[in-house]
């Protein structure tokens, strides 16, 4: 179990914690340990629905007159070169403050800001994270890494989408042929006797059998009365 805080020494008999030569940020995690939950497989059109997204928030919330809107240019350059970063298969993003400088040519404080104003937004989320130095020495030598990134889609900026924000209709011949596969279906549904209908709709199981076992009875009952009825109509009748 690591420390949130990551910048205090273990107490050992009874003496007081002490800090460590490597300070790390609060609430940073442990660096390939916190990932799994964190990051999610994405695709291209979703990534670049996001980006669409917080271009038309950041003219949506621009005032007359004022320069920027909510998140400001270098936000949506952070957006835009994030789409490029991510790893679509498994949602990796980690660039390192100094990568993105260096990739935007950004001020650390304007990269800082933006990135702050992205996720007071709901555009992205991170975690903080570090790393062990190998260091020896008493209590846990570790330093601060890059944070782990996600990007998101707020449900405010959806709304700006519009119908880019919903799924592509389906091409007529694929409805038409699952609108005739489902008629297909409901024919044979319809076709099956009560024995047979429960383990149609239902998977295969305890209930499913019970409904087929009663479902049997009432044929054989139905059929008897057919029987019945039938006997009853060829006795003659008595003048």
């Amino acid at each position: 179990m690591f420390t949130p805080l990551g910048d205090m020494r273990t107490a050992q008999d009874g003496q007081k914690p002490l800090r460590t030569a490597e300070p790390v940020r609060r609430h940073s995690r442990a660096a390939g340990r916190c990932e799994g939950v964190f990051w999610r497989r994405t695709e291209r059109q979703e990534v670049r629905r996001i980006v669409m997204a917080a271009r038309r928030y950041e003219l949506a919330t621009r005032q007359p007159g004022a320069r920027n809107g909510a998140l400001g240019s270098v936000a949506l350059e952070l957006v835009e070169l994030f789409a490029n970063l991510v790893d679509f298969r498994t949602g990796r993003l980690e660039p390192s403050l100094d990568t993105l400088m260096r990739m935007l040519k950004r001020s650390r404080d304007a990269i800082s800001r933006a990135l702050r104003a992205l996720r007071a937004h709901g555009f992205i989320d991170w975690l903080r994270r570090y790393v062990h130095t190998g260091n020896e020495g008493k209590g846990p030598q570790v330093q601060q890494t890059s944070n782990a990134y996600r990007l998101l889609l707020p449900a405010r900026a959806l709304l700006l989408l519009g119908r880019y924000g919903q799924a592509a209709p389906e091409p007529e011949d694929f409805s038409n042929a699952r609108q005739s596969r489902a008629t297909e279906i409901d024919v044979h549904r319809r076709s099956l006797p009560l024995s047979e209908l429960p383990l149609f709709d239902l998977e295969d199981g305890p209930l499913a059998r019970a409904l087929a076992r009663l479902g049997a009875s009432l044929e054989k009952q139905r059929e008897s009365g057919k029987r019945t009825e039938s006997q009853s109509s060829s006795i003659p009748m008595r003048r």
